[in-house]
């Protein structure tokens, strides 16, 4: 299936030399969710404004559906919602004619029921006659939302959609981007909140200093890049690593009392933690509690970061 979006040797350089996009290359998927994880300062934005139309590349092409959106900006930015991360609206204008002035800017007709479906969806039709002034924090950003979806693009921009929000509407935000995906919206986003794209994404793409480190699907990333570490606490304590587990890659504790054995995901499949628990018990070693931890994307994207520091 051809992508829906297509960033192809992507540059971005501002007056003064500073390089914030460095020949991007990506590709999104029709329908799937992805999510854009990287530092501030990283490029996220940027990369953004540039699909979006709010910044011009430097150099580079971008394709929307098949539209090459320098030939065809009009035509490429209208498959195209933003939600941006600050609450930019009229706070005096009221929820229902805000969604649908917004339709209207991008030349879509007049088209009430589908304006109903958009604030239904969002549970925003009980409000749409309500200022948007007098709304919580989460229901302004859900009027965003709305106002992005008014003229039914199929790709959808979200930029930390879930910032500033508390746990339970976070919750109740990614089932909101769940059924837009589910209806067939291509979603982006960027979040700070790692467990947000644990949660949600489909593929991961992790951004550093204007450079794309990496595209991964999730599942692959995690059993490629996550470890595993068990932490055995011995029954007694132990002198010194014992032979039988040198070519192991297991560290003995200061206090000779916990053995701590980390694998990768590559080695996690051919040397697991069922083969560290039959080689102690071949070595007579007995303990008395285990503890496993898994590194989560947060981990991976650390260390990512960290590395190109």
């Amino acid at each position: 299936m051809q992508p829906i979006l297509v960033l192809s040797g992507l540059n971005k350089t501002y007056d003064g030399g500073f390089e914030a996009l460095k020949s991007v290359d990506l590709e999104i998927r029709r329908g799937e969710i992805f999510a854009l994880l990287g530092p501030n300062g990283a490029g996220k934005t940027t990369l953004i404004g540039a699909v979006c139309g709010l910044v011009r590349p430097t150099a580079g092409t971008i394709t929307v559906d098949g539209i090459d959106t320098a030939q065809n900006p009009r035509a490429a930015r209208a498959r195209i919602g933003l939600v941006p991360q600050e609450l930019a609206t009229d706070m005096f204008e009221r929820v229902g004619d805000t969604v649908a002035f917004s339709r209207g800017l991008f030349g879509k007709p007049r088209d009430p029921a589908m304006i109903e479906r958009v604030l239904r969806s969002l549970s925003l039709w009980d409000k749409r006659g309500a200022k948007i002034m007098a709304l919580s924090g989460g229901m302004k950003r859900r009027v965003l939302i709305a106002k992005a979806l008014s003229h039914e693009p199929d790709i959808l921009f979200l930029d930390e959609p879930t910032a500033g929000v508390d746990v339970e509407l976070r919750r109740d935000m990614w089932k909101l981007i769940g059924g837009l995906r589910d209806q067939g919206v291509t979603i982006i986003l960027t979040t700070h909140y790692i467990e947000e794209a644990e949660e949600m994404a489909d593929r991961i793409g992790i951004i550093a200093k204007g450079e794309i480190v990496l595209v991964e699907d999730k599942q692959a990333l995690l059993a490629k890049l996550g470890r595993t570490e068990a932490s055995f606490r011995l029954a007694t304590a132990l002198p010194e690593l014992p032979a039988g587990l040198s070519d192991w890659p297991v560290a003995l504790a200061d206090d000779g009392e916990t053995l701590v054995y980390t694998m990768s995901g590559e080695e996690a499949s051919t040397r697991g933690l069922a083969a560290m628990v039959r080689r102690l018990d071949e070595l007579g070693i007995d303990y008395r509690n285990l503890d496993v931890h898994r590194s989560s994307l947060e981990d991976i994207f650390v260390d990512l970061v960290e590395s190109r520091a």
